[in-house]
């Protein structure tokens, strides 16, 4: 700290305590956050933990890239001396864009009127209405390269969940990370209380055995041996969706949304109808959505034919096709398939995305091993008894070992396809503290 003495101007003097007393708090302020995410073997969820409530309390929660908020299941024992509600009307409310409010039965004691919304379970599909209120989280910082001390928000806000709610999530998980495009979502949250960019970067590993990683803030991100993954990302806009999952105008969908122009597979074009690829200023069906709560990719119906189609009659001819294994439409016999770095030696799969960019698909996002001879193509057909929202929804098993940069400053999505080709994956990044 500067101290003043009696021969310094009070000018100068003033400058030196204001700078050091800036310095103090920017070095005490992360630049970025972390959170390590496996996934589940038996339902082939992104799981990550975090710690909250006084005392604190290990939480699991299934990370959905595109859920508005964090939600945990306070049925299952939630007690906490340093819990806030969020009274009707007051300016936390305005972090979930509704003016819902929850209306407490008056002859309960501690009756509170607070705002709140409905945590959804994009698994099972189910959702309900929930109070909004905030508590103690800490989270692990990092430099990018490991991780360093862990720092406490004081409130964080999420919506109080229930077991209904909570059915089909992975063992022990207890509520969703919700890292979608809105004020209450994790990215949102933790962005604004330590004030760096709205930037955040998944990294999802395709082993059940080791970890992906979640960063929170600018990169580098580095992975082991010393491979900054965010060195080399192709860059496309995010879209916004003026519709949401109902189809009604109105609050955008916190999904992130990129434009695909046209699939091609080893550089040949798939024919199909590309208007089905577009979206328009009413939020009709279209787009491309990118998902951590599908395990694989979905395609609508007539583009998941034509794919199929095209991806078969471009594969070798020597490799035999095999009976299909469900939920997939298309199986072969792995006797005659190679091995490359980036996976099974099958067709390339490319989405042609605004300005032409490209994003590859490679054999180790595209193949499912689903015994010891068989392979099959990792993309599902939506389902038929409904009309989709999305045409297409690229899921968990084509992201991972692939670098995703949400970037909501710039509104733009840095993608680094698939790590393999970098000697890296993303269970590759070094969870050794150094504090």
């Amino acid at each position: 700290m500067a101290t003043c003495s009696p021969f310094t101007s009070i000018f100068l003097c003033c400058f030196l305590l204001i700078l050091s007393s800036s310095l103090g708090k920017t070095t005490s302020r992360p630049k970025a956050l972390i959170l390590q995410v496996t996934k589940d073997a038996k339902t082939l969820q992104y799981v990550t933990q975090v710690s909250q409530r006084t005392p604190l309390v290990p939480v699991k929660l299934t990370l959905d890239l595109g859920g508005p908020f964090m939600w945990v299941n306070c049925e299952r024992g939630y007690t906490s001396s340093t819990y806030k509600p969020a009274l009707c009307g007051a300016a936390p409310c305005r972090l979930l864009n509704t003016t819902s409010c929850t209306v407490c039965d008056p002859s309960v004691p501690d009756c509170l009127n607070t705002c709140g919304a409905g945590p959804d379970n994009p698994i099972a599909n189910t959702g309900t209405h929930g109070e909004f209120g905030a508590d103690v989280f800490t989270i692990q910082s990092t430099n990018g390269r490991n991780v360093l001390r862990v720092v406490t928000v004081p409130r964080l806000y999420f919506i109080c969940g229930n077991n209904f709610v909570n059915d089909g999530l992975a063992s022990g998980v207890t509520g969703i990370a919700g890292l979608g495009r809105t004020g209450a979502s994790l990215p949102a949250q933790l962005s604004s209380y330590f004030r760096f960019n709205r930037i955040f970067a998944l990294c999802l590993s395709s082993s059940t055995r080791s970890s992906g990683v979640v960063f929170f803030g600018n990169g580098p991100y580095t992975l082991l041996p010393n491979v900054d993954a965010s060195s080399a990302l192709t860059y496309t806009p995010l879209i916004v969706n003026p519709a949401t999952e109902s189809g009604f105008l109105g609050d955008a969908s916190p999904k992130y949304f990129i434009e695909v122009k046209s699939i091609k597979i080893n550089d040949k074009r798939v024919k199909l109808n590309e208007t089905l690829l577009a979206v328009d200023s009413e939020g009709n069906p279209g787009t491309t959505t990118i998902s951590t709560a599908n395990p694989y990719t979905v395609l609508e119906s007539s583009i998941y034919t034509a794919f199929v189609s095209a991806f078969v009659k471009a594969m070798p001819k020597n490799v035999e096709r095999v009976p299909n294994v469900a939920p997939f439409g298309a199986c072969f016999s792995s006797k005659n398939i190679g091995s490359t770095r980036l996976g099974p030696a099958v067709p390339t799969i490319d989405l042609v995305l605004q300005s032409k960019n490209v994003w590859s698909i490679f054999g180790a996002n595209s193949m499912v091993e689903v015994s010891k001879d068989v392979l099959c193509l990792g993309f599902v057909e939506a389902r038929t008894d409904f009309t989709p929202r999305f045409s297409i929804v690229i899921g968990g098993h084509q992201i991972e070992d692939n670098l995703l940069q949400f970037d909501l400053s710039a509104s733009r999505l840095g993608f680094s396809s698939s790590l393999l080709g970098r000697s890296t994956t993303c269970a590759n990044f070094n969870f050794t503290s150094t504090s």
